[in-house]
């Protein structure tokens, strides 16, 4: 029998191989998909941010351990929606608009799904009406990164425009990037900042009330 443990530690030690493989051969031996995903896969992404968190890791590994994470997933994804079994959350993320930098969103991106989050990945130089629209078809957090100084009135145009829409109490809003700060979140109402991946993951946990 395939030891859940051992697909955790491939995950972390960044081998997508042995964890494609390992997971195969779990499902052939009849362990349910959403086991693998809550029991090894989530479990291994959230070693892999507490390293990152303690400076034991850094981005490259955390993008190699993904990379790995994401080659379980390619397999269970389907499985677990055949059976209709709920994501976490779902997290609406993008670079706001003007910005097109996406390592630090692919990160948080790659580890919020590896926490069991359902991600719709927006991409870059996202307009606030798309976030808004996000919003209404159900996010239930949305993720705004800005790399840059110029491009964070794009995070408080967001805000305004869910405003605008009535939407602002229905959706929760986070956000990060090298020059944002926890002050300038709460200058324009986000509901929360993250100053890296790991803590990001955290942070939104806490903002659905999912456990940690």
């Amino acid at each position: 029998m395939v030891d859940l443990k051992q697909i955790s530690e491939f995950l972390i030690n960044g081998n997508r191989d042995q964890v494609r493989a390992l997971v195969e051969k779990a499902l052939r031996e009849g362990v349910a998909p959403e086991s693998l995903v809550y029991d090894a896969l989530v479990p291994g992404m959230n070693v892999v941010g507490a390293k990152f968190k303690n400076n034991e890791f850094y981005v490259p590994e955390v993008l190699i351990a993904a990379r790995a994470m994401q080659a379980g997933m390619d397999i269970l994804e389907p499985l677990v929606a055949e059976k209709g079994i709920k994501p976490v959350a779902t997290v609406a993320i993008g670079t706001v608009e003007g910005d097109l930098h996406d390592i630090g969103k692919n990160l948080v991106a790659m580890m919020l799904k590896g926490s069991g989050f359902k991600i719709l990945d927006l991409g870059v130089d996202v307009k606030a009406d798309q976030f808004v629209q996000e919003a209404k078809g159900g996010a239930n957090v949305l993720a705004l990164s800005a790399l840059l100084t110029t491009t964070m009135p794009s995070m408080k145009k967001t805000i305004q425009a869910l405003q605008e829409a009535n939407l602002r109490d229905s959706v929760k809003v986070i956000i990060g990037g090298a020059p944002v700060t926890e002050s300038y979140a709460r200058e324009i109402g986000a509901d929360a900042y993250a100053p890296d991946a790991a803590s990001a993951v955290d942070k939104v946990r806490e903002l659905v009330g999912a456990p940690g």
